[in-house]
């Protein structure tokens, strides 16, 4: 019988959520690294280096590859000869080990869990609880996984309940675009078949643990999943959906497939995307003591240099005119040296309802010639002006953009990921615009806010506006003021080019 201490579970978890932070799983590096080597997009090329820069500063500066820290979800198989000295529940004891990961004063990482999901959403404050999935097996060890999964990428997940006639490969080929791009690709695709409904989303989620091996299957297997990751891992790049939804040669890193035995009456499928900020870990406790967690070959971080290049147009946001945006072309990069706002859902949504009531805004907040970004940033440390602070998913900004841009003077956005049609609309409509900030490479972006205060709903945390003062902060238009989106227009053109 082995004996596993409460505390070397508490703290193996804690180390493990802290190590996630910042260090990309190696095999994620490797592959991304190939596909930024082959990219003839120069966009998506452009993107895959920030991210891979971005990368690099933070397992050096052991700081959040994303703002995004994730909801936390363990996937815990326990031997059937374990026990467990604990007062504790293995899910309080990985909570435990949440909180203090979380609250880590070198790397505090962002709480972004609320409670009362359907009511008040009120954020727990240390990203608790996580979500736990806990199988017995054979043996007499504990095997865990930890990952933490960004918001952006979460919201892309999709789920059908096909009939067995029907094809899976048509139904992933027709849903990957309707997923837009605010996942954040070049990711992964974790595809779960059978069981039943909520199985199937299960064994999506944990296939997106296993390693990018989609290299090593034999093209001439005759295994049913093989065959389906290999066709789905060309067909889905063929779509042409590229890094960031600019068009390029690689939307998908890898397609993982987990499957199950079903009712002869069924087909569940399930389709989770992993994002550019790819996080999770495997480790296992036999009794002996905490884990020991691998220390990773910092050498194996390519070594790429990165700048906006001599055409890059340097914009001062304190001095911009309406008459100014119009000359921007879409995917045309910008340097935004100046004042900038920050706000997202929550904030949205109490500023929708202070406008319908007719009250004032608060002091200190005044969007009329002004940009919004959304963002939720990560608390500071030491001498940062703030921590990592990369764009959250804009789609979810939609429904506000019209009220924004009508009601308050508000020049423009910048976010991630394409916009909805009716918000492209309201944006031509308003000669507004909207600048696209690369996911996935947050610590980079907060390199060039040089002050940061909260100005407004302090009480939201990450979700508080905030006032940036920016240097050099680059952004690409992804629409201009004549409702040009490049989400549409790149892709198309790389779609075309490779069928």
């Amino acid at each position: 019988m082995t004996v596993i201490r409460q505390d070397d579970l508490i703290q193996t978890v804690e180390q493990a959520l802290q190590y996630i932070s910042y260090f990309h799983p190696k095999d994620f590096i490797h592959a991304l690294s190939k596909a930024y080597d082959k990219e003839e997009s120069s966009a998506a090329k452009d993107a895959m280096a920030q991210i891979l820069i971005n990368s690099r500063m933070s397992a050096f500066g052991h700081r959040p590859v994303c703002q995004d820290t994730g909801i936390v979800t363990v996937f815990v198989k326990v031997g059937m000869k374990v026990q467990f000295d604990s007062d504790l529940t293995v899910q309080e004891m990985i909570d435990e080990g949440v909180r203090r990961a979380y609250a880590n004063p070198d790397n505090p990482l962002r709480m972004s869990i609320v409670a009362d999901p359907a009511g008040k959403r009120k954020n727990t404050k240390d990203n608790t609880p996580a979500v736990v999935h806990i199988d017995m097996v054979h043996g007499d060890k504990v095997d865990i996984t930890v990952a933490a999964k960004g918001g952006g990428s979460e919201n892309k997940a999709k789920f059908a309940m096909l009939n067995p006639s029907d094809s899976l490969v048509d139904w992933v080929l027709k849903t990957v675009p309707q997923m837009g791009a605010g996942w954040c690709p070049p990711g992964m695709l974790g595809i779960g078949i059978g069981g039943t409904a909520e199985k199937a989303m299960i064994l999506a989620k944990e296939s997106l643990m296993d390693p990018v091996n989609i290299h090593e299957v034999d093209p001439n297997s005759e295994s049913t999943v093989d065959k389906l990751r290999l066709e789905l891992y060309k067909k889905v790049n063929q779509l042409g959906i590229g890094a960031q939804g600019l068009g390029g040669l690689t939307t998908v890193l890898d397609v993982k497939i987990k499957d199950f035995p079903t009712h002869a009456a069924s087909l569940p499928v399930a389709m989770i995307p992993n994002c550019a900020a790819t996080r999770h870990l495997h480790f296992q406790l036999d009794g002996s003591g905490p884990a020991e967690l691998p220390v990773p070959d910092l050498n194996d971080w390519p070594e790429i240099s990165w700048s906006a290049g001599e055409t890059a147009r340097k914009v001062n946001l304190d001095s911009l005119t309406p008459q100014d945006i119009k000359d921007w072309k879409p995917g045309e990069t910008l340097l935004l040296t100046g004042t900038l706002l920050t706000g997202r859902d929550a904030a949205h949504k109490r500023l929708a309802s202070m406008i319908e009531k007719g009250e004032s805004l608060p002091e200190g907040v005044s969007f009329k010639g002004k940009f919004i970004y959304y963002v939720g940033p990560v608390d500071a440390v030491r001498d940062e002006v703030v921590g990592p602070a990369g764009p959250t998913t804009s789609t979810r900004m939609d429904k506000f953009t019209d009220m924004m841009l009508d009601k308050t003077g508000l020049l423009g956005m910048i976010g991630k990921a394409e916009r909805g049609d009716a918000t492209i609309e309201s944006i031509k409509r308003h000669e507004s615009v909207y600048l696209m900030a690369v996911g996935g490479a947050a610590y980079l972006v907060s390199k060039a806010i040089k002050k940061a205060r909260v100005v407004a709903f302090e009480d939201l945390g990450m979700e508080a506006i905030y006032e940036f003062v920016v240097q050099d902060m680059p952004v690409t238009v992804a629409v201009d003021s004549q409702g040009i989106s490049v989400h549409k227009t790149g892709p198309a053109v790389w779609r075309a080019k490779l069928q």
